[in-house]
Parts: C-alpha cells; sequence; structure tokens
C-alpha cells in the first residue's frame, strides 16, 4: 500500500475492511479532562502551599491546619501545592465572622466540623448517583466530564435554594417559638427497622440499599407531613423531633400506620420521649434524646412506646390512648416505665 494511502484495519461481520486514518478520531486525553473538571469543581487552579494559603488569609499557620482538618480533609505535605484562591477566601471569611462577633472563637472547630460532615455526606451521596447515571448511560470518560460540568452550576443553584427555604423555616419557628419551645422541650423519637442485622445478610448489596432508600424516603414524608423533622437518619434507624407531644404521637403512628399498609418495608420500632433537649449545630443531645433510645430498645416490632413524660403531656387528648406498662430495666435507667401508645378508637 502507497505512503499516502496508510490506513487501520476494522473487522465487521469477519470481513476485513480498510478505514482511512484520518477517519479515526485521536483517544480523548483523559489526564487533561480530569484537570479541567477538578478546576472547575475547586474554583481554579492549585497555586498555593499550606504555608502560602495562611499568610494570605492572614491568619496562623495553625489554625488553618484545625480548620482544614477540622472540615474533614486530609493533611497534605507542607510542600505540595495543593490549594486555590478560594481556599483563601473561605479562611478569610471565617476569621472575618470572628472578628465581627458574628462567630465565638471556641466553637469555630465544632462549626466547621459539622459543616464539613454534613457537605461530606452530601457529596458522596451525590458522587454515588452521578456514577450510576454514568453506568446506565454509558458515557465515555470524555462525555462524562462534559456532563458533570454542566450538572454543577444546576446542583449548587438547587442547594443554595434548599438551604435558604430550610433557614427560612427554622428562623419562623424560632421567632413564633412558645416558653416550652424556647426552653428547648421536644419530642423525640427513634424509628428502628427490625432484624436489621439479619436483613444486611439475606440481602444483596443493592437491594439493602433500595430498601434503605425507600425506609428513609418513607420516614422523611411521613414526618414532615405531621410538623416533625428529621434529625438524622443512620442506616436502619431514623431521629426526630417534633414540638409538641401530640405531633411526636401523630408522627410515630403514622409511621406505623405507613408500614402496616405496605409489604416493601419491614416492621418498626418506635420510642418517643417528651422533655429538654440540647441543639447543637443540627444535633440533639439529652436525657430526653436517651430516654427514646432505650424505649425503642425495649419496643416490640409495630408498636410505639413513650415514657412518662409523654404520656403526661397527652393525658386526656382525645386522639390518644396510653396505657401503662410493667418496669423495665435498661441501660442507664433502672426503673424506667413505658407506656404503650394508641389511637383512641372511641373518640
Amino acid at each position: 500500500m502507497e505512503q499516502d494511502k496508510q490506513s487501520t484495519e476494522d473487522s465487521v461481520d469477519g470481513e476485513r475492511r480498510a478505514v482511512p486514518t484520518s477517519a479515526v478520531s485521536p483517544p480523548p486525553d483523559l489526564g487533561a479532562l480530569a484537570k479541567e473538571f477538578e478546576t472547575t469543581l475547586l474554583g481554579g487552579e492549585r497555586t498555593f502551599t499550606r504555608l502560602q494559603v495562611s499568610e494570605r488569609a492572614g491568619i496562623s499557620y495553625e489554625r488553618a491546619e484545625r480548620m482544614w482538618r477540622a472540615l474533614g480533609f486530609a493533611t497534605v505535605p507542607d510542600d505540595e501545592v495543593a490549594f486555590t484562591a478560594d481556599d483563601v477566601e473561605a479562611l478569610r471569611l471565617v476569621a472575618a465572622l470572628e472578628d465581627d462577633g458574628f462567630i465565638d472563637p471556641s466553637v469555630e472547630s465544632s462549626l466547621a466540623r459539622k459543616l464539613g460532615q454534613t457537605q461530606s455526606r452530601l457529596a458522596s451521596w451525590q458522587s454515588a448517583m452521578f456514577l450510576d447515571f454514568l453506568a446506565q448511560a454509558k458515557l465515555p470518560a470524555d462525555e462524562a466530564i462534559e456532563v458533570a460540568g454542566m450538572l454543577l452550576p444546576a446542583m449548587e443553584k438547587l442547594q443554595t435554594y434548599v438551604w435558604r427555604r430550610h433557614l427560612a423555616a427554622a428562623a419562623g419557628r424560632s421567632v413564633a417559638a412558645s416558653d416550652e419551645l424556647a426552653r428547648g422541650i421536644r419530642a423525640v423519637g427513634f424509628a428502628d427497622i427490625v432484624s436489621y442485622t439479619r436483613l444486611t445478610r439475606r440481602l444483596t448489596e443493592a437491594e439493602l440499599g433500595e430498601l434503605i432508600e425507600r425506609f428513609e424516603g418513607m420516614a422523611a414524608d411521613v414526618v414532615a407531613q405531621n410538623g416533625g423533622r428529621v434529625i438524622k437518619s443512620i442506616g436502619d434507624e431514623v431521629l426526630f423531633v417534633t414540638d409538641t407531644a401530640a405531633q411526636g404521637a401523630a408522627v410515630a403512628l403514622a409511621l406505623q400506620d405507613h408500614v402496616a399498609a405496605t409489604d416493601d418495608l419491614p416492621d418498626l420500632r418506635i420510642g418517643l420521649a417528651y422533655g429538654a433537649i440540647l441543639i447543637r449545630l443540627g444535633d440533639v443531645y439529652g436525657e430526653t434524646v436517651n430516654l427514646a433510645a432505650r424505649l425503642t430498645s425495649e419496643c416490640k416490632p409495630g408498636r410505639v412506646l413513650t415514657d412518662r413524660e409523654l404520656a403526661a403531656a397527652l393525658d386526656g387528648h382525645p386522639s390518644y390512648h396510653l396505657r401503662r406498662l410493667r418496669r423495665v430495666s435498661v441501660r442507664g435507667y433502672h426503673h424506667l416505665t413505658p407506656y404503650a401508645l394508641q389511637r383512641n378508637t372511641n373518640s
């Protein structure tokens, strides 16, 4: 074959045919594409070392390192160029907020840690979702990176919208808070999947993932519909709070009703307690939370158990009936009196 007619050979249905070299597209430079996508995500090129970032942000090297670790990022070598102008700006913002008195220096690391944990979970979920999409779409790597670059602004805008809506709702609750709410009095509930460990052995990873997705989705819908808020989901368990005892009872019974009406979710145990809680950086703590957890462990499948305080708060309520059960001894509480919560069929 002549030099000016070089070709590559392909095979179709067992026959060999010549394909001009000029018709074969060169493979994409995936390294360059990945670098471009990383730059888009980070908001710019990596141009600074750790020391340079802290100097430009006007804060000490130790403080910058402490904040970086609190956000959940791995420590990088001193001489590695790993940071961008956006990293500098973020440190400046935090320093300015503290200097202006908006952030207490004593909670700076806690705030960074909570922010990092929340965003890390969100990023992990979004990454897994995007990889699932790519696996189904079977896109070439260069097209996948291009699609990811187009999705990023939309996801960022959506996250900001959802955050602002939640911020507005939280501010509204604070302004309208009663004396009890101002003192941190809430109903706290745990909804726990029965025999979860056995399920993990029996189901495939994909089936288990689908089950958890259905459970968390159902719980989020039911809790919100009945005036509550999901604090966190931990695989087989959902922790929720409500402003009143009646709302807590409504959420718990609605969760059990929903599970009873479907065959694609396992039974639940639900424990409810009512009292003072500490709300800190989006999580809840205190004896009321511990009581709800202990009641959940004592609960039979398909039932709801409450503590004495919630039972007292619902005393005389036309929609609910509470039956006192025998005392139990659980970790931290040797004489815990649970109450079985049911709807009042006579109302």
